[in-house]
């Protein structure tokens, strides 16, 4: 078990007088000229460089009845570039919106230069690759140049406290002439990100404008916000990394976390992150943050944050740059001084800890991706570990080695292609094979083996002998392999996966003849006179399908080719394929096949939901600003009133929600039926969007119940693909899908039960489940006929945070559906009895609505103990005992995720103190 070293390092002494600096109200700038040596005196600051409250007009955190804008904040840093030589600031990109993302470099004048910038930038990038710098030039450059340390906030645009503190710490690090300061400026880079999502921060909401997370988006990048942060953090890669957030309550967090710890983040990380825990709590103390009396302003470690998914702030920084990745929530209860007042106290002692041990923090950087080649080499994955000291690894690692990841290229080379993109872009090397090998013994993804695999030509290898050795297993590894059932997100992201593409690894020593891929592949194979022709089997080749669509080009479709007349592939419709990732194979023929349509969708608002929720904003984002497609809102009312809102629209698109009939009138549900029945199509998303299809009579599935301790955990599940539908048009009859606690479907009498989960023993799943085999034999996907048109419904979300691409390509398949004839009818075709009988059976509670109520394992014999501090919190959770577990279901209605929950990581916290051994937690 690794538990936090309980060290101070011998500057501890040093941490204690530094954390203190002037309280957050300000003090007067001196006029004294900058001395040659520091001083003692905290107070002692340049008077050139402006203090935040001087340029603002009025001082952080004191009071304020708004929140610092996102101008002021980029005119803020812009003023201190110009004022102090000890800082450069930039703009990394842009948001949604279009709003600048700046942000600010900070160390010692004499390191400030960009030519010096740049050259220690590149010194640290070296760390990174023992292969081409010898330890003693390690040594040299641990000793001579500065560590890295950034501090981001605001990825959450509500949560503002983390930015108008760094603001505060920019001022002291640019301005500040105490021993203090110099120490930081001296041995210390740091890069401040105020706010990372400032489109979020000026409509204060958790989201960017497209409704995602951006602290879940990390290993996929898929909005402008986290693309372009990561292109920085590969310019400056961190070794200590601080993303400031705000929670429910009045305490603060700071690691040590909570298990369980993703196994291929390296032990140094870990242990830098649980040593910076103690100077923390240190600075706590001593700015008297924590007081017997004022118990309810501490803080508190362990609980709530784990460091597993590779979406958030803090295990891709740790994972991926070998960075002390650190979380930091400070509860919004607080009144607005004291929460920038501590974010500012974890900053700076932050800063001073690794400023401390920055000499030691560099070598140990240098051991770790010494450590990954020789990890990679020999083929072994790091071991499940846990640090809680009460825990104890449940599910560890097993015994196998892996030495070589293979992706197929015999299906979706563009998804291929983007997904080998994704990796160079975080510095993985990725070849491609030029000679067919024979892999010995292979593993292939969905747990099966086989020997004497043939590797074809074309395929793409990623050798684990590399630095990046940690980032290619967590983020291509089959399984996760959790350690300890606690779960504050998805516990399966493994990007094959996810795309659904063949891919295979292997333990054997093998050398294949390959080249390295140093750009995207794709466009143009060769000069055409006739056409040219790209295979629809991917999400990438649907997006340029619907893209070439949206621009006029005809497009003609004929099995699972598409062709467009050569004339039209201009240069930029060669630069679109390429970045995509699709190959354009000339021919002499002309163009021939099915014209295909671009379709007028109508995206169901309901009774008025916001744009930014949940899969709405995911379909704005996937189907309106990446496949171009015109997005026109349909609600309720309209569809009720039969307008041409509604009537207008040859596809519906009903996002996932927790209104069971999407508010829909008898009449309503007839227009609806009438509507498809004219050769239109219904696609129908998860909760919402399946049980509005059953209300409306559309469909003979029902939903099955779940047991009292059924649990899927973001988990992947494999899928039968049955091809008797135009949806499953270029999937493989055996493929993987995502599931995240999604309604189980039995299968439809009246239509094509297109997806369906295996009834027989090739059911698999990956990830953390319980009783997944009530999935066996159910449906994923359904194509249910309605006069001309049909209703196509999915259990599961494939819009589900943009990166769900075989998701994304079912639901191409169903926008692009064939139309048939139109059918001239006036009235709503009678309902079908079997789905009649659908429609009067009543849906399962939807707790949760886009997410998963709190679910808590306890012993039986705990269960009167736990109830006892659950009643405390609420009157309305649930209990089920199955077996010698009893497990407690507390309400989630509005599908608020733990740390936003009013009252869940209390109760967490509060069973712990009581001593009640939680066998599982679900947040």
């Amino acid at each position: 078990m690794r538990l936090p070293p309980n060290r101070l390092a011998g500057a501890l002494a040093l941490v204690l007088i530094t954390a203190m600096t002037p309280l957050l109200t300000g003090t007067p700038a001196t006029a004294t000229p900058p001395p040659t040596t520091c001083g003692d005196d905290p107070a002692a600051r340049l008077s050139t460089v402006p203090a935040p409250e001087a340029f603002l007009g009025f001082p952080l955190g004191a009071g304020q009845q708004r929140v610092v804008t996102n101008d002021e904040i980029q005119g803020y840093l812009s003023a201190v570039d110009q004022a102090s030589d000890r800082v450069t600031s930039g703009t990394m990109g842009t948001s949604v919106l279009g709003r600048p993302l700046p942000y600010a470099v900070v160390t010692s004048s004499r390191q400030a230069k960009k030519s010096t910038l740049a050259e220690i930038a590149a010194d640290i990038r070296g760390l990174r690759d023992p292969r081409s710098l010898k330890a003693v030039n390690a040594r040299r450059i641990a000793a001579d140049k500065p560590a890295i340390v950034w501090i981001a906030g605001n990825v959450h645009g509500g949560e503002t406290s983390g930015a108008d503190a760094a603001l505060k710490t920019l001022y002291e690090l640019a301005s500040g002439l105490s021993c203090a300061v110099r120490q930081r400026t001296d041995n210390l880079v740091t890069v401040i990100v105020p706010t990372q999502n400032p489109d979020g921060r000026d409509a204060l909401r958790r989201q960017n404008e497209y409704g995602f997370d951006l602290n879940r988006d990390w290993f996929a990048r898929t909005q402008p916000e986290t693309d372009s942060k990561l292109e920085l953090l590969r310019t400056f890669p961190p070794q200590v990394f601080i993303d400031a957030h705000e929670m429910g309550g009045k305490q603060y967090f700071f690691p040590p976390n909570a298990d369980p710890i993703h196994h291929e983040i390296a032990d140094e990380p870990v242990d830098w992150i649980n040593r910076i825990g103690e100077a923390n709590k240190a600075g706590f103390g001593y700015n008297g943050a924590c007081t017997e009396t004022v118990t309810d302003e501490c803080y508190f470690n362990y609980d709530t944050y784990d460091l597993f998914y590779m979406g958030y702030g803090d295990t891709v920084p740790a994972t991926g740059f070998g960075a002390a990745g650190m979380t930091y929530e400070k509860g919004s209860a607080s009144t607005v001084q004291d929460r920038v007042q501590q974010q500012f106290n974890t900053q700076w002692a932050t800063l001073g800890w690794a400023a401390a041990n920055k000499r030691e923090v560099l070598t140990s950087y240098y051991k770790i991706w010494s450590d990954a080649l020789a990890e990679g080499r020999a083929g072994t994955l790091e071991p499940n570990e846990v640090v809680q000291p009460t825990n104890e690894v449940q599910f560890p690692v097993p015994d196998l080695k892996i030495k070589s990841y293979f992706l197929m290229p015999d299906r979706q080379l563009a998804d291929v292609r983007k997904l080998v993109e994704r990796l160079r872009r975080m510095d993985v090397e990725v070849y491609r094979v030029t000679k067919p090998l024979k892999v010995p013994t292979a593993h292939l993804f969905g747990g099966r083996t086989g020997t004497n695999v043939t590797v074809p030509a074309g395929a793409y290898w990623i050798p684990m002998e590399q630095p990046q050795k940690h980032w290619i297993q967590a983020t291509l590894g089959e399984d996760p392999y959790v350690p300890f059932p606690y779960f504050y997100d998805v516990s399966s992201w493994s990007n094959p996966l996810l795309m659904g593409i063949t891919t295979i690894y292997t333990g054997d020593a093998v050398k294949p003849r390959a080249e390295r891929v140093k750009r995207l592949e794709g466009g143009r194979d060769e000069a055409a006179r006739g056409s040219y022709s790209y295979r629809a089997d991917s999400a990438s080749a649907a997006q340029l399908t619907f893209r070439l669509l949206g621009q006029g080009v005809p497009v003609l479709g004929d099995d699972d080719l598409v062709r467009v007349p050569a004339t039209a592939v201009t240069p930029a419709v060669d630069k679109l394929a390429r970045s995509l990732g699709v190959t354009l194979t000339a021919s002499r023929r002309a163009a021939t096949g099915t014209a295909i349509t671009l379709p007028d969708v109508g995206l169901f608002r309901g009774t008025g939901i916001s744009t930014t929720s949940g899969s709405y904003g995911e379909a704005r984002y996937v189907l309106g600003n990446q496949w171009g497609l015109t997005l026109s809102p349909v609600t309720t009312a309209d569809i009720n009133d039969n307008t041409a809102a509604f009537t207008g629209r040859t596809v519906l698109l009903v996002p996932d929600g927790s209104n069971a009939t999407g508010g829909l009138t008898a009449a309503g549900q007839a227009n609806l039926r009438n509507w498809i029945a004219q050769g239109h199509t219904y696609v129908g998303l998860r909760n919402e969007g399946t049980r509005l299809a059953r209300a409306a009579g559309l469909t003979s599935t029902t939903e099955k119940p779940k047991p009292a301790d059924y649990l899927v955990i973001g988990s992947h599940l494999r899928v039968d693909v049955h091809d008797d539908s135009p949806v499953a048009a270029g999937r493989p009859a055996e493929d993987f899908q995502f599931n995240n606690g999604d309604p189980v479907l039995t299968p439809s009498t009246t239509g094509a039960n297109v997806v369906t989960y295996p009834a027989d023993d090739t059911f698999w799943y990956n990830g953390y489940t319980v009783h997944a085999d009530v999935l066996k034999g159910t449906s994923v996907v359904v194509d249910e006929p309605t006069g001309a048109g049909r209703a196509v419904l999915f259990a599961f979300n494939p819009l589900f945070r943009g990166y769900n691409e075989n998701g994304l390509q079912l639901v191409a398949n169903a926008l692009l559906y064939p139309g048939a004839a139109p059918e001239a009818r006036l009235v709503a075709p009678s309902v079908d009895p079997a789905r009649a009988r659908a429609a009067d059976q009543p849906d399962p509670p939807n707790l949760g609505g886009e997410w998963r109520p709190g679910r808590i394992q306890v012993a039986v014999a705990d269960l009167a103990r736990t109830q006892q501090v659950v009643s405390r919190y609420t009157g309305t959770a649930t209990a089920a005992v199955v077996g010698d577990s009893a497990y407690l279901t507390v309400p989630n209605p509005d599908g608020l995720p733990i740390d936003e929950h009013p009252y869940l990581k209390d109760l967490i916290s509060d069973l712990r103190a009581a001593s009640i051994p939680l066998r599982s937690v679900v947040g």
